[in-house]
């Protein structure tokens, strides 16, 4: 754990004030039911070709194609990816890191420089006593010591953290076939 840091004079009182350029949240897209097939069968296998998705749904391609591109530009589909078997890729270790700022100390500063760092997977802002949850891979116990002391616990505006060890990963489930396949829940706004 680091020292404990004084939060300088330019330090502001509001520490989120600087992070309301963030990103804006997207409002709901509609989704009719060719829609949501098209995003659960992706999610179980996005390198699917569009013609046998259409052959699935009883469609050209051309439509699929077309309906696709279209939850491309609204932001729904944000991208395609590989899942790795991370001990396989030599980073069998998920460490789970609480950071808590420095009072008053302006948080963006603070999510730039964590961000430069390679084995940062995921980071959140979060309410509670704590301010930030970072999701990190390492190699090993040197490796994250090394990680620790030589990267984070420089970083100004770190006053605290606690490392949680990851001792076993569940396979993650498949979220877009959980939430999208059934029903379209609707507003009551």
């Amino acid at each position: 754990m680091p020292p404990r840091r004084r939060a300088t004079a330019s330090a502001s009182p509001a520490p989120l004030r600087d992070l309301t350029e963030g990103p804006v949240p997207v409002p709901a897209v509609p989704l009719d039911d060719v829609d949501r097939q098209i995003l659960v069968l992706l999610s179980t296998d996005s390198r699917r070709s569009q013609r046998a998705l259409a052959r699935e749904l009883g469609m050209s391609a051309p439509a699929v194609r077309e309906r696709i591109a279209r939850l491309e530009r609204l932001g729904v589909i944000r991208g395609y990816g590989v899942r790795l078997d991370w001990s396989a890729a030599g980073f069998p270790m998920t460490v789970y890191l609480t950071i808590t700022a420095v009072q008053g100390y302006q948080q963006k500063e603070l999510i730039e420089k964590l961000s430069l760092i390679p084995e940062l997977e995921g980071l959140d802002i979060v309410t509670g006593a704590i301010d930030l949850l970072a999701r990190l891979r390492v190699r090993d116990h040197l490796h994250l010591r090394q990680l620790l002391m030589d990267r984070i616990w420089q970083i100004e505006g770190v006053q605290r953290t606690e490392t949680s060890l990851s001792i076993m990963e569940i396979e993650p489930k498949n979220l877009v076939a959980e939430l999208l396949s059934g029903p379209p829940v609707e507003d009551d706004a």
